[in-house]
């Protein structure tokens, strides 16, 4: 384990739609300890909410026998949130969404998980680790006020 790693949390859902919300709540909870703003708290709720719900709908395919697993890391300055799924993954090259012809109804208003996460986060990876399974790799840092 990294050196500057203060704490871990690890958690465990199920693939079911709605369990996201626990590791939603315990990411903010964290967060909120650290010192975070509410508004960065509020982006960090979404795009982990939007990693479960991938993990859930394109990694494991709604299979409630597999597990999502959720791993956060706080440093001092840093917390980084690991949504790993045991299935076949989201596979890392997603085209980014015409928003334009989502919001005139011309495709389907889903597909904007991956970036929402991204524009929300500091740092975001996925990693593809077949055969057992993909994990979104978010990042959030910890933006002190001038002078501390």
């Amino acid at each position: 384990m990294d050196k500057d790693v203060l704490e871990v949390f690890v958690l465990s859902l199920p693939s079911k739609l709605g369990h996201e919300r626990v590791a939603m709540s315990t990411a903010a909870s964290v967060a909120k300890l650290m010192g975070f703003s509410e508004d960065r708290i509020e982006d960090l709720k979404t795009a982990v909410a939007e990693a479960c719900i991938n993990s859930i709908e394109h990694g494991n395919r709604m299979d409630e026998s597999l597990k999502v697993g959720i791993i956060l890391s706080m440093t001092a300055t840093t917390l980084e949130i690991r949504v790993c799924d045991q299935g076949s993954g989201l596979g890392a090259k997603t085209p980014p969404p015409d928003i334009d012809s989502k919001m005139g109804g011309e495709e389907n208003p889903r597909g904007m998980g991956k970036f929402l996460i991204q524009a929300l986060m500091d740092e975001v990876e996925w990693i593809n680790s077949q055969p057992t399974g993909g994990c979104a790799r978010l990042v959030i840092h910890l933006k002190k006020p001038d002078g501390e």
